[in-house]
């Protein structure tokens, strides 16, 4: 579905994702995982067309990305993106003016299952309020790939919970779903395959099962590996 060949994007003379070659496919569910600085925000957003790579190529349907494919790729970033002034309906009919795909039916139902209502205003909302609305908002539309960028972060336990049930609840033979984490644990329950990102390139992406048995560890084993103090080399 969606194919990253040799991707690199530099800003200057610092390199933010350094020659990635990655194939994402329907059905799955990706954990993009790596510290602060590894390139998983960098990746995401050249995948959904905000970022141009410098060099490489990324392909939709093998299409280069671009407007058209906008349409079928969701993308969650981790900064605010509302005005203040919005209230949740106000959020909800943004994004429908905005794409086409989007169902303020299935809005409401993931508002109700997160506990927000329509006349709460973004700019008082918590932090933990805020992500579920975004979460809502995003996973409202009926999109093919959804990319989430740390959409755990400042979450309490049962609160997480609800986000990954509303997330999973998208998921489909014909969707891809991304999700950047840090909370590693986390992901490992719901994930197909894991994406080990550090320093700019791509370390790993392996199924996890494939991972339990063919190298007896766990994602949150292998994370330790990687990133721990004499971790692996790119």
């Amino acid at each position: 579905m969606l194919e990253c060949k040799e991707v690199t994007k530099k800003y200057g003379r610092k390199t933010a994702v350094d020659h990635v070659s990655l194939n994402l496919e329907p059905g799955r569910v990706y954990a993009m995982l790596g510290p602060n600085g590894s390139g998983k925000t960098t990746l995401m957003k050249m995948v959904v067309g905000l970022v141009k790579p410098t060099s490489g190529e990324i392909l939709y349907n093998g299409q280069p990305v671009g407007v058209e494919s906008r349409r079928d790729i969701a993308y969650m970033s981790t900064e605010p993106y509302f005005y203040s002034w919005m209230t949740v309906k106000d959020v909800g009919k943004y994004y429908q003016d905005f794409f086409e795909d989007f169902s303020m039916e299935r809005y409401e139902r993931i508002l109700n299952q997160m506990d927000l209502t329509m006349d709460l205003k973004s700019k008082t909302l918590s932090s933990g309020m805020m992500a579920k609305l975004k979460i809502a908002v995003t996973m409202a539309r009926r999109a093919k790939i959804y990319l989430l960028d740390e959409p755990l972060n400042g979450i309490d336990l049962l609160a997480r919970d609800e986000i990954v049930r509303c997330v999973l609840d998208v998921i489909a033979p014909d969707v891809t779903l991304m999700v950047s984490s840090h909370l590693v644990d986390e992901l490992e329950k719901v994930a197909d395959v894991a994406v080990f990102m550090k320093e700019s390139h791509l370390v790993m992406a392996c199924g996890i099962e494939q991972m339990r048995e063919e190298k007896g560890k766990s994602v949150v084993d292998m994370y330790r590996e990687i990133y721990g103090h004499g971790g692996i080399e790119q």
